[in-house]
């Protein structure tokens, strides 16, 4: 019973990390429907309005050729506005393809009983591919991004044109340049609040860094990239206090809390989880016949007394294998777990 609670997998709670996957392409939807009623409004307007004074002006005799002129003027507008709409028909139908695909996906992990079935292996290498492509996007090597894509094939499951123009508009600011960054409000100007004090010479990093938080905001997209926040829960579940113990591991030190067998205990990871925090453990493993020592560290009396011995320390001694110190053993008491 034991092993398939714990090999049973909870697909609500790994998929927290996946929430962009479908906010971004029902924000994108969005954007694309307000350009087309804009479009339909917009140019509804303006033909009504023509149409209205063309239609008086033949009522009160005017020349044909006017007549025509205007005429001609409402078709091409008309042709103007089907171009367009045809092309936003084409940007709804990939939006469209996009979100299937990543239902499909988001899907694939509610049919997966366990955390041991293979094909919660080939899952999770999925998910680290969509994760890496976002920290290439965010870091801003667009084109590695892309090509990493392209070759896992998660081309639908990863926003590379968007992260693409949002590091085009932040690199256009940082070097002095508004074009681009007015060019995206103007376009987004329905969806944002203004921004302010936009040309300011001492804060064009400042506004760069603006403008990604504004981007992120409106595309609900997490400020940090996923494999930063995939890292940190993984760095923190395995995190333990003798990981930073000041008293370090070494090969001659086989009395060291720290081992390297644990990941946060090696040189890659270690500094990385320095500042990360612990994690919330609902159960507790302790010896089964467990002690305190005068310094208020509890371990195992029976593995304490062996280790004292194998170092030679004399009978009714023990000593602390974290920080060396060594005790009478009259000194140590019986902890009671409740």
């Amino acid at each position: 019973m034991a092993e398939i609670t714990t090999t049973k997998l909870n697909a609500e709670s790994h998929l927290l990390l996946d929430q962009p996957l479908l906010r971004l392409p029902h924000e994108l939807a969005r954007k694309n429907f307000k350009t087309v009623q804009k479009h339909i409004e917009h140019e509804r307007e303006s033909v009504l309005a023509t149409l209205r004074s063309t239609a008086n002006a033949s009522l009160a005799g005017t020349p044909a050729t006017p007549t025509l002129a205007s005429l001609d003027s409402m078709i091409h507008r008309m042709s103007s506005l089907k171009r367009k709409l045809e092309s936003l028909a084409g940007e709804e139908m990939l939006i469209q393809r996009q979100t299937r695909r990543r239902i499909r996906h988001l899907q694939d992990l509610y049919d997966i009983p366990s955390l041991a079935d293979v094909k919660y292996d080939e899952w999770s290498r999925v998910r680290l591919n969509r994760l890496l492509v976002d920290y290439l996007l965010r870091s801003g090597y667009g084109e590695s991004a892309g090509a990493l894509a392209r070759e896992k094939g998660i081309e639908e499951l990863v926003d590379l044109e968007v992260f693409v123009q949002c590091h085009r508009v932040e690199s256009s600011l940082r070097g002095g340049r508004t074009a681009e960054a007015l060019a995206w409000c103007g376009e987004h100007r329905m969806m944002m609040k203004k921004i302010s004090t936009m040309y300011s010479q001492s804060r064009w990093d400042y506004l760069a860094s603006l403008f990604v938080k504004t981007h992120h905001e409106l595309f609900s997209l997490p400020a940090r990239p996923l494999l930063h926040i995939a890292l940190s829960a993984g760095l923190s579940a395995l995190k333990t206090p003798s990981c930073h113990s000041q008293y370090a591991s070494s090969s001659s030190n086989a009395s060291s809390s720290t081992t390297s067998v644990c990941p946060i205990c090696s040189t890659e990871l270690n500094d990385l989880a320095r500042n990360v925090p612990y994690a919330h453990h609902t159960k507790s493993y302790v010896e089964s016949d467990p002690i305190v020592l005068p310094n208020g560290r509890i371990y195992g009396r029976e593995r304490l007394l062996q280790m004292s011995a194998k170092v030679g320390l004399q009978e009714g001694q023990v000593k602390d294998p974290t920080t060396q110190e060594v005790f009478d053993a009259s000194k140590i008491r019986k902890v009671y777990i409740s």
